[in-house]
């Protein structure tokens, strides 16, 4: 059993020290008298209640030994609607949903898989999780926690069809100058590598930034592009799962809306971040990818205590509660001097 004191411990003990002094001098003192053993309780009750205060625990939920080596892996994703494009062939993933109804792997699926395979290939990394499409938005900070990674991964999804304002790829870069600037700021000398994501479809009609201000603050990583040229239909999605597979439309021509894969943007990315681009194909190696990057020294961290379980004040609070209702005959008594002396004085 540990103790979690509300207070420092030394003015808890001034506290119940005066309080179970006076308590007790009141007892002595009118130890002959009807009521005395009332004393005794209010005593009692400043032990219980000082017990309360030390908050006594049992410790539990230790974080076991971890290690983490001297990377820190950021992962961009881009989650624009384009993302949910259908292009992305892969016979591992079903091509149906829960219900039946067909549902091919997208572009963003292509994503999530490469990205728990290149955090299981850089174990003992931190992992940052980072996704854009009309606001760039942390998901995850940086964590050694690989199975944290892999929820927050599998939890994405693309944007919202409704609240969509086309694809603009360099969305992450004024964000990511600032996450990176910081860290180093706070962190200096660790080795940072970027993964950007994406498909490279810009449809904002407006001229992408350059990338090139992140470049300095990186020592790696890698552009890895999703679809195909020829393009595939985007599915729509309202921001919750009802079962209905909808399509964005072309308006223009009144036919489901075709994104296609800009390798040529990608690679213009990449360059400015001054690492290789390779579009992604379903089942491919990541060994071009991962290739000349490893996790650099490893520190390993001894088992912590990560939090307090089963507080037992609880259990001295009832006890307390009990002791309270000792006072109720007290309180009456009172009560009814104090009639007794008002109707006197009338």
């Amino acid at each position: 059993m540990t103790i979690n004191p509300v207070l420092p411990i030394w003015s808890l003990a001034v506290f119940g020290a005066v309080l179970a002094a006076f308590a007790g001098w009141q007892y002595l003192a009118g130890i002959r008298r009807p009521g005395a053993w009332h004393w005794l309780a209010r005593l009692a009750m400043v032990l219980v209640l000082v017990v309360i205060a030390l908050r006594p625990t049992i410790p539990g939920n230790h974080r076991p030994p971890s290690a983490m080596g001297d990377l820190d892996v950021y992962f961009v994703v881009d989650t624009t609607s384009s993302m949910a494009a259908e292009d992305w062939s892969d016979e591992t993933l079903p091509d149906t949903d829960e219900n039946g109804a067909p549902q091919p792997p997208t572009r963003l699926d292509g994503a999530k898989a490469d990205i728990t395979g290149i955090a299981d290939r850089l174990a003992g990394a931190r992992y940052a999780l980072v996704t854009f499409d009309a606001v760039t938005v942390q998901r995850m900070p940086l964590t050694t926690d690989a199975t944290a990674l892999r929820s927050a991964t599998e939890a994405m999804t693309q944007e919202v069809t409704t609240y969509s304002r086309g694809s603009s790829i360099d969305e992450p870069v004024e964000y990511l100058t600032t996450l990176l600037t910081k860290a180093e700021e706070q962190e200096p000398g660790r080795n940072r590598i970027v993964f950007y994501l994406g498909d490279g479809e810009q449809t904002s009609g407006s001229q992408p930034e350059s990338f090139e201000s992140i470049a300095p603050l990186i020592g790696g990583g890698g552009v890895l592009g999703y679809g195909t040229e020829a393009g595939g239909t985007m599915r729509e999605f309202s921001g919750y799962e009802d079962g209905s597979v909808r399509y964005i439309q072309d308006y223009s021509t009144g036919e489901p809306a075709v994104s296609r894969l800009d390798p040529g943007a990608l690679e213009t990315i990449a360059s400015q971040l001054g690492v290789k681009a390779e579009i992604r194909t379903p089942g491919a190696s990541l060994d071009d990818v991962l290739d000349g990057l490893a996790v650099g020294g490893v520190t390993v961290q001894d088992e912590v205590d990560i939090r307090r379980t089963d507080e037992l004040y609880w259990v001295f609070a009832l006890a307390f509660g009990v002791l309270l209702l000792t006072e109720i005959p007290a309180i009456v008594a009172a009560l009814g001097e104090l009639r007794r002396t008002k109707g006197s004085q009338t």
